[in-house]
């Protein structure tokens, strides 16, 4: 029997030939994104965000006109290209480039709104779902489907608010929203991993405790996974002495582990945005001191950078896939009922949001002694609006229920994605759009603020992480000798944050950086920037 091979190589190598084309192209629009976001950054109302969403629009409408309507994007929107590979270095980031003392400092109220305040916003969104799209006959939609949901709308996304604040002069709101929303994500996914993996169509008390029973689980060995992978790097790197024969060999090491970490959790089922941001923190507590110095520039940057590359991909890829005719071809008969759920959704995120920013605000302050570690009422709004935004996170979960086994054919599904997208483009665009004017209004910049610069290189300008300086803020720093050390029971009640970070820090110093190193237990390395340094002491 013959074959027709040159018809058959003809055909591999025109796909090959269009993917080429197509990624020519994505290529070129990430390059103006950034140009654009650079000759946009002191407008009063863009960011780099909404730029790569509006550059992707454009570009959505345009490929749509010369395709005839048939396609809108150069890429195929795919979940595990958004959770394998662009999501790692962006959570990685955060953690590795976060001011660990602000982020530990606020610790209970960050995990107070992240985690607490998720759960809220999950409760009334998936209610108010089940109370409103049951009467408007949208579909066979499950209960697992309305919880879903609860779990999809309430992932945030805080870029645009973190762009505009300045975290030397309002350092708790900064920590608060940024810790917030890492917290928030990884609570949000977990809740969803959760939600697919129990039969929730009869629930019942022993069900509910199972269910409340997974979440524990994952969030506190996905945590413990991230610390035990850095912590591996971290001793592996010390001991080993890479920085004697080759730079590349150390950083090549850190972010494979890092990476490592990532897939770890995922194979495991656990989460692996916590695992990672984890991970990222004790690297830079530990690992990233035990480099030479030219490496820790050199890591620094990098991921730094490939953060950076990655929500600009995210961003300019949601905003071509809006515009996929083929999602939008199964609701063209009822625009009405669509409108109708984004507007709902859209109510029940700002309902949510509050039901929890408000009273957990109030809880927190009646913690705090002084006046400056309280949450002001400015602030409290700040924070509020800071979450309203939806992005990437929410589309990937979205797809993930509603997409999945071809249920895009159904009705219930379609209307889902539809307005999943509506929301996130609406969230990012008007809200973004509003987010700087508001925050110059309720927290004018100071004109005597001076700039706490590091000696050590500042990392490239992240739209994610803008704000994160360089992130290894002064650990050994004698600023925490002035609280004074906690002698009661009274005493740790009274400045739990101070009493704990004490004993952490006299822990950190005898047990803990003698084995894995860190800040002033860095290991000799012959020929590298410190040598003249004494290391040990």
């Amino acid at each position: 029997m013959a074959v027709d091979t040159g018809g058959f190589l003809a055909m591999v190598t025109t796909s090959d030939h269009s993917s080429v084309v197509s990624m020519n192209l994505f290529v070129a629009l990430l390059c103006a994104c950034i140009v654009i976001g650079h000759l946009l950054e002191e407008n009063r109302w863009m960011n780099e965000s909404i730029t790569a969403l509006a550059i992707g629009l454009g570009t959505g409408i345009v490929i749509l006109l010369t395709t005839g309507g048939k396609s809108s994007h150069l890429l195929v929107f795919s979940e595990d290209l958004f959770f394998i590979y662009l999501l790692p270095p962006i959570i990685f980031n955060a953690g590795f480039q976060v001011k660990k003392k602000q982020f530990f400092r606020n610790f209970m109220t960050i995990m107070l709104f992240g985690a607490v305040g998720t759960l809220i916003s999950f409760a009334i969104i998936s209610l108010g779902a089940i109370h409103f799209f049951q009467k408007m006959n949208i579909g066979s939609l499950k209960i697992g489907d309305f919880l879903a949901i609860g779990a999809i709308f309430s992932a945030t996304d805080s870029v645009c608010t973190l762009q505009v604040l300045n975290q030397d002069e309002t350092p708790l709101l900064y920590s608060l929203v940024f810790g917030e929303g890492v917290v928030n994500d990884a609570t949000s996914v977990v809740l969803f991993n959760a939600i697919q993996s129990f039969d929730l169509s009869h629930i019942d008390s022993r069900i509910a405790l199972q269910f409340i029973g997974s979440f524990l689980y994952l969030f506190i060995l996905s945590t413990m996974l991230g610390v035990l992978a850095g912590l591996l790097s971290a001793y592996m790197i010390k001991k080993l002495y890479f920085g004697r024969h080759s730079t590349d060999r150390e950083v090549a090491l850190m972010i494979l582990m890092a990476y490592l970490s990532y897939m770890l959790a995922e194979l495991f089922y656990l989460s692996a945005i916590l695992t990672v941001f984890f991970c990222g923190i004790v690297m830079s507590h530990y690992t990233w001191h035990n480099v030479t110095e030219s490496s820790r520039v050199t890591t620094k940057h990098a991921f730094a950078t490939l953060s950076f590359v990655a929500e600009i991909f995210i961003f300019l890829y949601v905003g071509m896939d809006a515009l996929d005719i083929d999602k939008w071809r199964f609701i063209s008969d009822s625009p009405g009922k669509s409108i109708g759920v984004s507007s709902i959704l859209l109510g029940l995120i700002l309902l949510g949001r509050a039901a929890f920013v408000f009273p957990l605000s109030f809880l927190s302050n009646l913690t705090k002694n002084s006046a400056h570690e309280k949450i002001s009422l400015k602030q409290q709004v700040t924070i509020w609006w800071a979450g309203l935004m939806r992005g990437a996170v929410s589309m990937a979960l979205a797809y993930n229920q509603f997409a999945r086994l071809g249920r895009t054919q159904l009705y219930g599904s379609a209307i889902m994605i539809t307005s999943t997208i509506s929301v996130v483009l609406f969230s990012t665009v008007v809200f973004g759009l509003m987010t700087k004017p508001l925050v110059r209004i309720l927290l004018p910049p100071s004109k005597n603020i001076t700039s706490m610069m590091s000696s050590e290189p500042s990392s490239p300008k992240s739209f994610t992480l803008p704000l994160l300086s360089n992130g290894h803020d002064s650990e050994a720093d004698k600023g925490s000798q002035n609280v004074t050390r906690p002698t009661s029971l009274r005493m740790l009640l009274s400045i739990p944050s101070h009493t704990v970070h004490h004993y952490w820090r006299k822990f950190d110093d005898y047990f803990m950086r003698p084995v894995f190193g860190g800040r002033g237990f860095v290991p000799f390395v012959p020929g590298s920037p410190t040598e003249d340094v004494l290391q040990w002491h």
